[in-house]
């Protein structure tokens, strides 16, 4: 029987669009809808230009493309862990982890969504609903049901689920957004790598002191779930947020 070929033409044709989204990705990112250049991203996904107007047409296109495909492994990032063993306590704890995790692994996306923000609020733009829709929508429905799984086995306190879920992930974005705040009051750099590590680790326990009806189980369960949670590489060894980059 004669070899097979190693990569049939709709093989090539998937990798080559995967190749030109995660070069736009970073393009958008990095310099906006407006101010990104195809010829960048076609220099980068190392592919003709006319090439990226023949799988989207657009620059738009291909700009709402890339950003359903980052929003896409948000959710899936998620939803892995939404649907992961363990107790609802336990995966909560693994849900803010991965949100932390995910602003300092996922600095595109966090571009984009500020982007997208901005945008909104100049009437400009309504690609925002590709978010709500890929990630929001679907990750807080799936929050909303593990706190009331918590709660109606005893082991989460009777507390209001959107309270919960604002006082885990809330405080990782606040946290990053008032960096430059911090880094004026506090005698340490709020990005510094060490420093976010000990705030990744405070994270775990400050809910394990606070939702669980047992104090000692959920400390024990904070301790268990942080030490086999260890923090992401940050992706060139620096970490943006808002336009403040820093060295790590």
């Amino acid at each position: 029987m004669p070899d097979q070929p190693a990569n049939t033409q709709s093989e090539r044709s998937a990798e080559t669009r995967a190749r030109i989204l995660d070069a736009a990705l970073g393009e958008f990112a990095a310099h906006g809808l407006a101010g990104a250049r195809t010829e960048r991203i076609a220099t980068a996904a190392g592919v003709n230009k006319a090439l990226l107007y023949y799988y989207f047409d657009s620059k738009e296109k291909l700009y709402f493309a890339a950003l359903e495909m980052s929003a896409g492994r948000i959710r899936d990032s998620s939803m892995a862990v939404f649907l992961g063993g363990g107790t609802p306590g336990e995966r909560i704890l693994r849900t803010a982890l991965n949100h932390f995790d995910r602003i300092l692994g996922q600095q595109e996306f966090q571009s984009l969504l500020q982007q997208e923000m901005i945008r909104l609020h100049k009437g400009e733009s309504d690609a925002l609903s590709i978010v709500i829709k890929r990630v929001f929508a679907p990750v807080l429905t799936m929050y909303q049901a593990l706190v009331r799984e918590g709660i109606a086995s005893g082991e989460l306190i009777p507390a209001d689920w959107l309270q919960i879920h604002l006082s885990t992930l809330g405080a990782n974005v606040f946290y990053f957004m008032s960096a430059p705040i911090w880094r004026r009051i506090l005698p340490c750099d709020p990005l510094d790598i060490e420093v976010l590590k000990q705030r990744r680790r405070a994270i775990v326990e400050f809910l394990g002191l606070a939702i669980f009806t047992d104090r000692q189980h959920g400390v024990q369960l904070a301790a268990r779930v942080y030490a086999d949670s260890p923090m992401p590489e940050i992706p060139g060894g620096r970490f943006n947020w808002g336009g403040t980059s820093e060295r790590t």
